[in-house]
């Protein structure tokens, strides 16, 4: 699965907003276009947001620098987005083919996600109940992944796994694109609504929990899409692995902690309206909507990257 072409010149970019209902590419041709693309996540999941922005950096005229700082300021917690930008700026000042650079971090996110996925595959047995949270598949990268990478890799060497994939509210990228990702891969996949994950794993069906991560801390703290690390205590608490998987370049090691992260708020609207014929609540009800919240590094089991399996105490100056 494809979602970030570049073709002949062209960037085409697949409206993972528009999911499960509709596949559609669309091209982005302005700053503004590639900033709502990224705002509104029509491309979204850390590692293809970073691609994302690669491209635009180089098909784009105009100062870089301000370029730069006008994307990164689309999704400030995804640290991928920034690493992004800051690579083709440098490339620009250093005289380098902008155009081969983005196509340099397409090919290797696929390379990284392989190495994930393989990583990941080697922590789990056949037949395994796994859980998820929001989408880390191949709509979040370019190939396989991060948290469903090892289930997709898993699937073409002939495991058979049996999938719960928690919705993920409010914008139900569980429902919408993990379900989809691995309905379209022939996994065993279960959609479950966010508040089930306590009940499955307390019956046994859940044997590991994989999800991918937007900024990693230092110290291992993640920075995840919100309600995963209600679902990291849990897991604690039925004695159930918790997995994290990211490539390298989603640890940002001057951010000590997870208390440095910056986590990104967005309209309470999403909440009331987003999906629904009707709204939810009252128009004058208050929403509180972040994005994110942090997983203590305490309450995972290991952090997987392309260079290898992590386990605590962690200190990615050290390892990376």
């Amino acid at each position: 699965m494809q979602n970030i072409k570049f073709e002949n010149g062209r960037l085409l970019l697949l409206d993972q907003s528009l999911l499960p209902n509709e596949e559609k590419y669309i091209e982005p041709k302005t700053k503004e276009d590639y900033f709502t693309a990224i705002k509104t996540l029509q491309v979204r999941g850390a590692p293809a947001i970073g691609i994302f922005a690669a491209y635009a950096m180089a098909l784009l005229e105009g100062d870089k620098a301000e370029l730069k700082a006008y994307l990164d300021s689309a999704r400030p917690t995804a640290v991928n987005l920034s690493w992004a930008t800051e690579r083709m700026l440098k490339a620009y000042n250093a005289g380098k083919d902008l155009i081969e650079e983005a196509k340099a971090i397409h090919y290797e996110d696929r390379e990284l996600c392989r190495k994930i996925s393989e990583y990941g595959l080697s922590l789990l047995k056949d037949g395994d109940g796994i859980l998820t949270h929001c989408n880390a598949g191949a709509l979040a990268t370019s190939e396989y992944g991060t948290g469903l990478g090892p289930l997709l890799l898993g699937k073409e060497k002939g495991y058979e796994f049996h999938v719960y994939s928690d919705e993920t509210r409010p914008l139900l990228q569980g429902a919408r694109l993990t379900s989809y990702e691995l309905e379209k891969a022939g996994i065993d996949v279960t959609l479950i609504c966010d508040s089930m994950a306590s009940l499955v794993m307390k019956q046994g069906k859940i044997n590991a929990v994989l999800v991918g991560a937007d900024r990693i801390a230092n110290n291992g703290d993640t920075a995840n899409k919100i309600g995963t690390s209600g679902v990291a205590v849990l897991a604690k608490h039925y004695g159930i692995p918790f997995y994290v998987l990211a490539p390298y370049s989603t640890v940002d090691t001057a951010c000590e902690s997870g208390d440095d992260i910056i986590i990104e708020e967005r309209s309470g609207e999403e909440i009331k309206t987003y999906m629904f014929k009707e709204p939810t609540a009252l128009p004058e009800t208050k929403c509180f909507n972040p994005a994110f919240d942090v997983t203590d590094s305490v309450l995972i089991t290991a952090i997987i990257t392309d260079r290898g399996i992590h386990y605590p105490p962690f200190n990615f100056k050290e390892i990376l």
